[in-house]
Protein backbone atom coordinates (compact mmCIF):
# COMPACT_ATOMS: atom_id res chain seq x y z
CA UNK A 1 0.00 0.00 0.00
CA UNK A 2 1.19 3.53 -0.84
CA UNK A 3 0.72 6.35 1.50
CA UNK A 4 0.67 9.97 0.00
CA UNK A 5 0.49 13.27 2.05
CA UNK A 6 -1.61 15.82 1.24
CA UNK A 7 0.47 18.49 2.67
CA UNK A 8 3.28 20.58 2.66
CA UNK A 9 4.05 20.99 6.07
CA UNK A 10 7.32 20.00 7.26
CA UNK A 11 6.32 19.03 10.60
CA UNK A 12 3.66 16.93 9.64
CA UNK A 13 6.62 14.75 7.40
CA UNK A 14 8.53 14.61 10.64
CA UNK A 15 5.84 13.10 12.52
CA UNK A 16 4.99 10.88 9.53
CA UNK A 17 8.77 9.79 9.45
CA UNK A 18 8.71 9.50 12.78
CA UNK A 19 6.30 6.32 13.15
CA UNK A 20 8.20 4.84 10.17
CA UNK A 21 5.89 5.47 7.84
CA UNK A 22 7.22 5.70 3.93
CA UNK A 23 5.06 8.08 1.98
CA UNK A 24 5.30 10.76 -0.82
CA UNK A 25 4.66 14.21 -0.49
CA UNK A 26 1.59 15.66 -3.13
CA UNK A 27 0.72 19.35 -1.39
CA UNK A 28 -3.07 19.96 -1.93
CA UNK A 29 -3.25 23.03 -3.66
CA UNK A 30 -6.41 24.11 -3.62
CA UNK A 31 -7.85 27.60 -1.51
CA UNK A 32 -8.84 27.20 1.94
CA UNK A 33 -12.27 27.58 2.59
CA UNK A 34 -15.02 26.22 4.65
CA UNK A 35 -18.82 27.14 5.98
CA UNK A 36 -18.45 25.15 9.18
CA UNK A 37 -17.74 27.53 12.43
CA UNK A 38 -17.31 25.07 14.87
CA UNK A 39 -13.61 23.97 15.14
CA UNK A 40 -13.89 20.40 15.34
CA UNK A 41 -16.63 20.47 11.67
CA UNK A 42 -14.38 23.14 10.13
CA UNK A 43 -10.55 21.36 10.25
CA UNK A 44 -12.61 17.76 9.13
CA UNK A 45 -13.69 19.82 6.10
CA UNK A 46 -10.65 21.09 4.85
CA UNK A 47 -8.73 17.90 5.71
CA UNK A 48 -11.38 16.59 3.43
CA UNK A 49 -10.81 19.14 0.53
CA UNK A 50 -7.18 18.53 0.49
CA UNK A 51 -7.68 14.67 0.58
CA UNK A 52 -10.29 15.13 -2.16
CA UNK A 53 -8.45 17.02 -4.34
CA UNK A 54 -5.36 15.62 -4.33
CA UNK A 55 -7.06 12.39 -4.77
CA UNK A 56 -8.50 13.73 -8.42
CA UNK A 57 -4.71 15.04 -9.65
CA UNK A 58 -4.25 11.33 -8.62
CA UNK A 59 -7.06 9.55 -10.52
CA UNK A 60 -5.10 6.87 -11.22
CA UNK A 61 -3.43 5.46 -8.46
CA UNK A 62 -4.32 2.63 -6.96
CA UNK A 63 -3.79 0.93 -3.64
CA UNK A 64 -2.97 4.22 -2.47
CA UNK A 65 -4.07 6.22 1.25
CA UNK A 66 -4.10 9.78 0.77
CA UNK A 67 -3.59 11.71 3.77
CA UNK A 68 -5.19 14.77 4.57
CA UNK A 69 -5.17 17.16 7.50
CA UNK A 70 -5.64 20.99 8.59
CA UNK A 71 -5.03 22.11 11.91
CA UNK A 72 -6.80 25.14 13.69
CA UNK A 73 -6.08 26.88 17.21
CA UNK A 74 -9.84 28.03 19.10
CA UNK A 75 -9.75 30.43 21.38
CA UNK A 76 -13.01 31.89 22.73
CA UNK A 77 -15.24 30.16 19.98
CA UNK A 78 -12.91 31.87 17.78
CA UNK A 79 -10.93 29.84 14.91
CA UNK A 80 -6.96 30.83 14.70
CA UNK A 81 -5.21 30.66 11.48
CA UNK A 82 -2.10 31.37 10.64
CA UNK A 83 -1.22 34.96 11.03
CA UNK A 84 -1.54 37.64 8.05
CA UNK A 85 1.32 39.48 9.47
CA UNK A 86 3.26 41.12 12.30
CA UNK A 87 -0.09 42.65 13.81
CA UNK A 88 -1.99 39.60 13.66
CA UNK A 89 0.41 37.62 15.35
CA UNK A 90 0.94 40.00 17.68
CA UNK A 91 -3.21 39.48 18.12
CA UNK A 92 -3.46 36.15 18.08
CA UNK A 93 -0.45 35.87 20.87
CA UNK A 94 -1.97 38.40 23.04
CA UNK A 95 -5.37 36.21 23.23
CA UNK A 96 -3.28 33.26 24.15
CA UNK A 97 -1.03 34.19 26.52
CA UNK A 98 -2.30 33.66 30.13
CA UNK A 99 -5.22 31.34 28.89
CA UNK A 100 -6.13 28.31 27.86
CA UNK A 101 -7.33 27.41 24.19
CA UNK A 102 -7.57 24.18 21.91
CA UNK A 103 -5.96 23.02 19.27
CA UNK A 104 -8.00 20.87 16.99
CA UNK A 105 -7.01 18.45 13.88
CA UNK A 106 -9.04 17.19 11.00
CA UNK A 107 -7.55 14.06 9.06
CA UNK A 108 -9.15 12.63 6.44
CA UNK A 109 -8.21 9.52 4.76
CA UNK A 110 -9.04 8.16 1.20
CA UNK A 111 -8.35 4.65 0.71
CA UNK A 112 -8.06 3.68 -2.76
CA UNK A 113 -8.07 -0.28 -2.91
CA UNK A 114 -9.55 -2.81 -5.58
CA UNK A 115 -10.95 -0.24 -7.61
CA UNK A 116 -13.00 1.36 -4.63
CA UNK A 117 -12.68 4.67 -2.80
CA UNK A 118 -13.38 4.65 1.32
CA UNK A 119 -13.32 7.38 3.24
CA UNK A 120 -12.85 7.98 6.83
CA UNK A 121 -12.48 11.46 8.46
CA UNK A 122 -12.00 12.37 12.56
CA UNK A 123 -10.38 14.92 14.47
CA UNK A 124 -8.23 15.31 18.06
CA UNK A 125 -8.73 17.88 20.24
CA UNK A 126 -5.69 19.14 22.81
CA UNK A 127 -5.70 22.06 25.46
CA UNK A 128 -2.94 23.79 25.96
CA UNK A 129 -2.28 26.32 28.73
CA UNK A 130 0.43 29.01 27.91
CA UNK A 131 1.65 31.35 30.67
CA UNK A 132 1.45 34.82 31.13
CA UNK A 133 4.34 36.66 28.66
CA UNK A 134 5.38 39.96 28.64
CA UNK A 135 5.05 42.93 25.61
CA UNK A 136 8.94 41.89 25.50
CA UNK A 137 8.58 38.26 25.01
CA UNK A 138 5.57 38.31 22.47
CA UNK A 139 7.57 41.35 20.09
CA UNK A 140 10.93 38.72 20.24
CA UNK A 141 9.23 35.90 19.84
CA UNK A 142 7.45 37.47 16.75
CA UNK A 143 10.92 38.60 15.69
CA UNK A 144 12.07 35.09 15.22
CA UNK A 145 9.14 34.34 12.43
CA UNK A 146 8.44 31.50 13.65
CA UNK A 147 4.36 32.36 14.31
CA UNK A 148 3.80 33.02 10.45
CA UNK A 149 2.64 29.46 9.10
CA UNK A 150 1.55 28.14 12.25
CA UNK A 151 -1.86 27.84 13.05
CA UNK A 152 -2.33 30.65 16.01
CA UNK A 153 0.98 32.26 15.44
CA UNK A 154 3.05 29.11 17.19
CA UNK A 155 5.42 26.54 17.01
CA UNK A 156 5.02 24.74 20.05
CA UNK A 157 8.01 22.40 19.01
CA UNK A 158 10.17 25.61 18.49
CA UNK A 159 11.03 28.26 20.60
CA UNK A 160 7.27 28.53 21.90
CA UNK A 161 7.52 25.78 24.30
CA UNK A 162 9.54 27.89 27.00
CA UNK A 163 5.61 29.83 27.02
CA UNK A 164 3.49 26.38 27.68
CA UNK A 165 2.45 26.08 31.10
CA UNK A 166 0.37 22.69 30.42
CA UNK A 167 -0.87 20.21 27.49
CA UNK A 168 -3.92 17.84 28.33
CA UNK A 169 -4.00 15.60 25.43
CA UNK A 170 -2.01 14.58 22.44
CA UNK A 171 0.94 16.47 22.18
CA UNK A 172 1.79 15.67 18.05
CA UNK A 173 -1.43 16.89 17.67
CA UNK A 174 -0.22 20.68 18.64
CA UNK A 175 2.66 20.23 16.04
CA UNK A 176 -0.25 19.32 13.57
CA UNK A 177 -1.07 15.66 13.02
CA UNK A 178 -2.00 13.22 16.03
CA UNK A 179 0.09 10.47 15.04
CA UNK A 180 -1.11 7.82 17.55
CA UNK A 181 -4.83 8.54 16.48
CA UNK A 182 -3.59 8.09 12.70
CA UNK A 183 -2.65 4.87 13.31
CA UNK A 184 -5.37 3.92 14.76
CA UNK A 185 -7.62 4.67 12.47
CA UNK A 186 -5.47 3.07 9.58
CA UNK A 187 -5.53 -0.08 11.99
CA UNK A 188 -9.27 -0.32 11.83
CA UNK A 189 -9.38 0.12 8.38
CA UNK A 190 -7.09 -3.25 8.04
CA UNK A 191 -4.72 -0.97 6.58
CA UNK A 192 -0.82 -1.95 7.79
CA UNK A 193 1.74 0.86 8.16
CA UNK A 194 4.39 -1.58 8.86
CA UNK A 195 5.59 -4.11 6.03
CA UNK A 196 6.47 -6.84 8.40
CA UNK A 197 2.82 -6.82 10.27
Amino acid sequence: MKFILASASPRRKELLEKIGLEFTIVPAEGEENTSFCEPAEAVMDLSRQKAREVFERLAEETDAVIIGADTAVSFGGQILGKPKDEADAWRMLSLLQGQSHRVYTGVTLLVCQNGSVRECSFFEETKVVVYPMEKEELSWYIRTGEPFDKAGGYGIQGRFSVFIREIHGDYDNVVGLPAARLYQELKNLGIAIYSNS
